[in-house]
């Protein structure tokens, strides 16, 4: 039998614990958002929600790429 080519990397484990991390204190920024956003007219809420909704993505590729390879390009 052959080894394998690949060698696990500490990137994957340590990329999703940051990511979970990352989304949990986003999440808390979001909730404390609730109150003031609550009250606005339902028109103007439903951008900024659908915005935090999405916003979180942007980062999302190159971070995923760096726990792929090492590199963010």
């Amino acid at each position: 039998m052959s080894r394998p080519d690949w060698q696990p990397t500490w990137r994957k484990p340590v990329g999703i614990l940051v990511l979970l991390l990352a989304l949990m204190i986003y999440a808390g920024i979001c909730v404390t958002l609730v109150e003031p956003i609550s009250r606005w007219h339902v028109l103007l809420q439903v951008p900024v929600w659908l915005v935090l909704g999405v916003v979180w993505l942007l980062p999302l590729k190159r971070f995923l790429i760096w726990m792929e390879t090492g590199r963010w390009r």
